[in-house]
């Protein structure tokens, strides 16, 4: 985790300006959490190539979706989703505790497996959209005009949209959806093992969620250049 952790903030440090380093850490980090999924190939060439398939046409139906909406309604699913979160989290923590054949544990794997795959369907959703306005607002010149109070337009120095930075949520969301489509589709001597991968991945998107809140909080330019 402190590897995966590490080089995302090393990501999110580097200004977009500075290309090679900037996609070299980025590679680094795609890199790291290959690495954690990597030890699924034990499932088989056909179960993953299954679930590859089957990710990829959930993302790109709902990435269209969240495209195409009329509104920016779902901008506000972020106190919903985080509550979600919370409950599939709870859940997977609990199913280590209670055998899989009773009804108890059977419905904590039930909300770990369907629960979540919902739950970061609806996030991805939310971070495709949350992109999007981001992109829409945040200017690519590295300033940005505003009126004063005399109706003269004043220029200011603006941080400008970085796309790797952006995605880093999206890319969390389709790596969450795959394992749950792996787990669905995976045998029963497996499951464990993905259960364990799944909370690890969890314990990240956690992590991912807290830096966003203090992005919110947090006024010193330097450390938001870090969280941004």
């Amino acid at each position: 985790m402190a590897v995966i952790v590490g080089t995302g903030m090393v990501v999110r440090s580097i200004p977009y300006e500075n290309l090679v380093m900037k996609h070299g850490a980025w590679a680094v980090h795609c890199a790291a959490m290959g690495a954690v999924l990597a030890p699924l190939i034990f499932m088989g060439g056909p179960v993953m190539m299954r679930a590859a398939w089957y990710t990829a046409g959930v993302v790109m139906g709902l990435s269209a979706t969240a495209m195409c909406a009329p509104s920016e309604k779902f901008l506000m699913m972020g106190g919903p989703l985080a509550m979600g979160l919370g409950v599939v989290f709870a859940a997977n923590i609990g199913s280590f505790f209670f055998p899989a054949h009773t009804a108890l544990g059977a419905g904590l794997a039930s909300i770990v497996v369907y629960g979540g795959l919902i739950l970061f369907s609806a996030f991805l959703l939310y971070d495709t959209q949350r992109l999007i306005k981001k992109a829409e607002i945040t200017p690519n010149t590295g300033y940005q005009t505003y009126y004063n109070e005399y109706g003269q337009p004043m220029q200011v120095s603006a941080p400008r949209f970085d796309p790797i930075n952006a995605q880093l949520s999206i890319y969390m969301d389709v790596l969450n959806i795959f394992i749950r489509m792996v787990m669905i589709l995976g045998v029963a001597k497996i499951f464990f093992f993905a259960k364990l991968i799944d909370r690890f991945n969890l314990l990240i998107y956690y992590l991912y969620l807290y830096l966003n809140f203090l992005h919110s909080r947090v006024k010193n330019d330097v450390v938001k250049r870090w969280l941004n």
